[in-house]
């Protein structure tokens, strides 16, 4: 269950931050043929985009947390393996 909710949140995190982080690039470049410049848009652009982007940052890395630790959990709860045929 933990790899089945960790890959979830991995990818949703992914698809949060890269999405918002792609239109905060686009906005930044939009900004950049104004003539106030791209540094008046930045606040802005770290406002809307930045917050949503370190939410998909945090979902990304919990999942990821979460897919390590079910595969140290499977690793754990695997029995030794047994001698084959002609070991030992």
């Amino acid at each position: 269950m933990k790899s089945l909710f960790g890959g979830i949140l991995l990818a949703v995190g992914i698809l949060v931050a890269g999405v918002s982080g792609l239109c905060s690039l686009g906005m930044l470049v939009m900004g950049l043929g104004e003539r106030s410049g791209a540094l008046d848009f930045l606040p802005m652009v770290l406002l809307i985009g930045g917050i949503p982007f370190l939410i998909g940052l945090g979902l990304f890395f919990a999942g990821r947390s979460l897919l390590r630790a079910a595969r140290a959990e499977q690793q754990e709860a695997r029995p030794p393996a047994a001698n084959g045929p002609g070991e030992g």
